[in-house]
C-alpha cells in the first residue's frame, strides 16, 4: 500500500516540479564529477611540476658532489641558490651519503635523511625532521677515483604543495557552487519559459471550465500545442452538437407520442367498462413512462458545457408563478437571492431545480416556505424549508433512493425528484433532506463552481 501511495505521489508531480528536480539531479551528479576530475589533473600537474623542481635541484647536487684527490674527502663545489637550505629545519633539505661520510644542507642541522637501496630516480615520501612530510627525490652515483655508491637526495616538505592543492581545490568548489546555482537559475527559468504555453493553455482550461470562455485559445500557442487546443475544441463542439441534437430528439419525441397517447385515451372511453379501465392504466403508464424518460433525457442536456447564467433573471419567472400558486393555497413564499450570484448552468436545469424542490414545499407547508441561494465555499448552495409535517429520517432516506418520490400520498408524476437528482449527478452536487428550522422540511442543494471539475462541498 505504501508502494502504491508512493507510485501515486510521483505520477501527480507536476511537470515544472519534474523537470526541476531531473535538473537538480544532474547538477549535484555533473558537478562533483567535474569538480574530482578538475581537482586529480591539477593535483596530478602540480605534482609533476613539484618533482620536475626537485629533479633540478638533483642534478645541481649531483653536479656539485666531487672527491677531493688529496683528502680523499667528499665536497660541494656548487650552491643549489635555495637559502631555505641554509635555514635550519626549514623543510628543504639535501643529502650525498656514502658508506663513511655523508655531506648534508645546514638546513638537516643533526639529522639525517633515511637511504634505501634504489635503482635509478626514485620518488618517495618519508618523514623528515619535526615530523614534517618530505617528498624526496634520490639516486645512487659513483664518482671517479671512489670505490663506493654514493647516495644523493633532495627533499622538500610537502606544506607548500598540500597548500597550494587545498587553496586550488577551495576555489573550485565555490566556482563550482556558484555555477551550479546560476545552471539551477538559468534551467529554472528555461523551465518557466518552457511550460508558459501550457500555463496559458490550463489558464483557458479554467475559463472554459467556469463558463467564462466557450473554446480554447490557440493564437499564441506552439504548434504541437495548438494543434492539441484545436483537436479539444472539436471534441467540445461536436459535444454540443450532440447535446442539443439529443434535446431536440426527446423534444421531438415528446410531440409525436404525445397526441397518439390523446387519442388513444379518447378511443377507450367508448370500451366496455372493464376493458376501458385495463387500456386507461396502461396508456396511463405509458404517458407515465414516456414523460418520466423524457424528463430525464431533459436533465441530461448541454449544461456541463453551458456559460455562466445570472441566478436572479434566471429564476425570477419560475419565482414569480410559484409564488401566485402559493398566494392561492395561503402559502406565503420568502426568497432571499445573494446579489449578483451567478452559476455555471443551463438556465432550463436551474429552473427545474428550483421549481421541483418549491413545488414540493408549497404542496406540503402549511403557511410559509423559505428559498435561500448564496454563495459557499468553492460553489452555492441552494436551501428550501416549509413548514409542513417534515418527514423523519427513514422517509428522508427513502425518498432518496433512486426513483422515490418526495410525495407518496399526493397527487403528482413523481418525476420531480428524479430530474433533481439527475441534475445533481449531471453537475456534480449534492442533495441532503433534513428537518427544517421552520419545523417541516428542508431540501439542501450544493452545486461546484465548475461541473468539469467539481470541488467537495463545505460543510
Amino acid at each position: 500500500m505504501r508502494r502504491r501511495a508512493w507510485q501515486q505521489r510521483i505520477a501527480r508531480t507536476s511537470i515544472r516540479a519534474r523537470l526541476l528536480i531531473a535538473s537538480l539531479l544532474l547538477v549535484m551528479v555533473a558537478l562533483p564529477l567535474a569538480g574530482t576530475g578538475l581537482a586529480y589533473n591539477f593535483r596530478d600537474a602540480v605534482t609533476t611540476a613539484f618533482d620536475d623542481r626537485l629533479e633540478s635541484l638533483l642534478n645541481v647536487l649531483l653536479a656539485g658532489a666531487q672527491l677531493d684527490p688529496q683528502s680523499n674527502e667528499l665536497r660541494m663545489t656548487r650552491s643549489l641558490g635555495d637559502p631555505r637550505f641554509e635555514r635550519v629545519y626549514s623543510g628543504w633539505y639535501w643529502q650525498v651519503a656514502g658508506e663513511e661520510q655523508a655531506l648534508t644542507s645546514r638546513s638537516l642541522w643533526d639529522q639525517r635523511l633515511p637511504t634505501d637501496d634504489i635503482q635509478g630516480l626514485a620518488v618517495s615520501e618519508v618523514d623528515g625532521p619535526r615530523g614534517n612530510r618530505l617528498r624526496v627525490m634520490e639516486r645512487d652515483i659513483r664518482l671517479p677515483g671512489h670505490a663506493g655508491t654514493l647516495h644523493v637526495s633532495v627533499a622538500a616538505s610537502r606544506e607548500e604543495l598540500d597548500r597550494e592543492v587545498a587553496r586550488f581545490e577551495w576555489l573550485l568548489g565555490l566556482s563550482l557552487l556558484a555555477l551550479g546555482a546560476l545552471l539551477l537559475v538559468g534551467l529554472a527559468v528555461q523551465i518557466r519559459w518552457g511550460l508558459a504555453p501550457l500555463r496559458r493553455m490550463h489558464a483557458n482550461l479554467r475559463a472554459v471550465e467556469s463558463g467564462d470562455a466557450e473554446s480554447l485559445e490557440t493564437r499564441f500557442l506552439p504548434d504541437e500545442l495548438a494543434r492539441l487546443a484545436g483537436a479539444m475544441n472539436g471534441v467540445l463542439e461536436r459535444d454540443r452538437r450532440l447535446i442539443e441534437r439529443g434535446r431536440h430528439a426527446a423534444g421531438n419525441l415528446a410531440h409525436a407520442l404525445k397526441t397518439p397517447v390523446s387519442v388513444l385515451t379518447t378511443l377507450a372511453e367508448r370500451f366496455p367498462d372493464e376493458t376501458r379501465d385495463r387500456v386507461q392504466g396502461e396508456l396511463g403508464r405509458i404517458d407515465d413512462a414516456v414523460r418520466h424518460h423524457l424528463a430525464r433525457a431533459s436533465a441530461t442536456g448541454g449544461g456541463v458545457l453551458a456559460g455562466k447564467i445570472d441566478v436572479g433573471k434566471t429564476l425570477a419567472p419560475v419565482l414569480d408563478g410559484l409564488t401566485r400558486m402559493g398566494e392561492r393555497r395561503g402559502v406565503r413564499l420568502d426568497a432571499e437571492l445573494a446579489a449578483d450570484l451567478s452559476v455555471r448552468m443551463d438556465a432550463q436545469d436551474l429552473q427545474e431545480l428550483v421549481g421541483n424542490l418549491l413545488e414540493n414545499a408549497l404542496r406540503w407547508a402549511s403557511s410559509q416556505v423559505s428559498l435561500r441561494f448564496y454563495p459557499q465555499g468553492a460553489g452555492v448552495a441552494l436551501v428550501i424549508e416549509d413548514d409542513g409535517p417534515g418527514m423523519s429520517e427513514d422517509q428522508r432516506e427513502a425518498a432518496l433512493a433512486r426513483g422515490a418520490r418526495l410525495d407518496e400520498r399526493r397527487s403528482g408524476s413523481g418525476l420531480g425528484l428524479a430530474i433533481v437528482e439527475d441534475l445533481m449527478t449531471l453537475y456534480g452536487g449534492r442533495l441532503q433532506l433534513a428537518e427544517s428550522t421552520l419545523g417541516g422540511l428542508a431540501a439542501r442543494a450544493w452545486l461546484p463552481s465548475s461541473p468539469v471539475a467539481p470541488s467537495v462541498a463545505e460543510s
